[in-house]
């Protein structure tokens, strides 16, 4: 996500320490892990929510495309019926 490798975050640590002191340096380093934690699992909902909202627009797009297709189906049975009620009484007038 941001591209920090070991290197940059020794770095970090090592000014923090120097500015923060050994003392102080235990209880700022739980808290970042705090804020991190709590980040990662921000990302992660919004992902979920994305992924969510994604699968959301395919079924609608499927079931519209089911609309469509037993629309289709629909025209075919009712043309077929229709068909087979011209045949009947052409059958029926000779």
């Amino acid at each position: 996500m941001f591209d920090i490798g070991f290197w940059e975050f020794a770095l970090i640590g090592v000014i923090t320490l120097i500015v923060v002191g050994p003392e102080r340096m235990p209880a700022i380093a739980r808290k970042a892990g705090q804020y991190v934690g709590q980040v990662k699992k921000f990302v992660a909902k919004i992902q979920e929510d994305i992924g969510d909202e994604l699968e959301t627009d395919k079924l609608k797009k499927h079931l519209s495309l089911e609309d469509k297709d037993s629309n289709i189906v629909e025209i075919l049975k009712e043309t077929k019926e229709e068909l087979n009620k011209i045949k009947n009484d052409a059958n029926i007038d000779k």
